[in-house]
């Protein structure tokens, strides 16, 4: 019954804040913070031994103060249109770093094929011509 009346309210929307975060820097960091909030999901551990607070961290880097930031956030996704656009760009720019990532593990990969291919070959040679010092290949 509350929230037939609370939909209703005119005034809920929040006033534009007077520091609002742009838009552009808004997209940079919540994308700096999806990225941390993964990461964190792995290395947590690791990153409270150490006494890193990376939401901190990210807020330090942009220049902004955490209330600053949740005002902007709310201000932001009150619009669900322009918050969407905010998130897809997000996304776009994820999955952009992400095939730039998986381009260069399949290159590492390919590499560390070739090593390994290289050093068979090698110790075939060796074991066919053991009087070959030069190419000793220990394992």
């Amino acid at each position: 019954m509350s929230v037939a009346f609370l939909g209703c309210e005119p005034n809920l929307k929040p006033e534009k804040p007077e520091n609002l975060i742009s838009r552009e820097k808004m997209v940079d960091v919540l994308h700096d913070m999806f990225i941390v909030s993964s990461a964190k999901g792995i290395s947590r551990i690791k990153l409270e031994k150490n006494g890193l607070n990376p939401e901190l961290y990210i807020l330090k880097k942009y220049d902004i103060d955490s209330l600053q930031f949740a005002k902007s956030n709310d201000y932001y996704a009150y619009d669900v249109e322009a918050y969407k656009a905010i998130i897809d760009k997000i996304k776009e720019r994820l999955n952009t770093e992400k095939e730039k990532f998986v381009a260069i593990d399949k290159e590492e990969q390919e590499e560390r094929t070739r090593i390994k291919d290289s050093l068979k070959k090698a110790k075939q040679v060796q074991k066919a011509n053991p009087n070959l010092d030069a190419l000793k290949i220990s394992d």
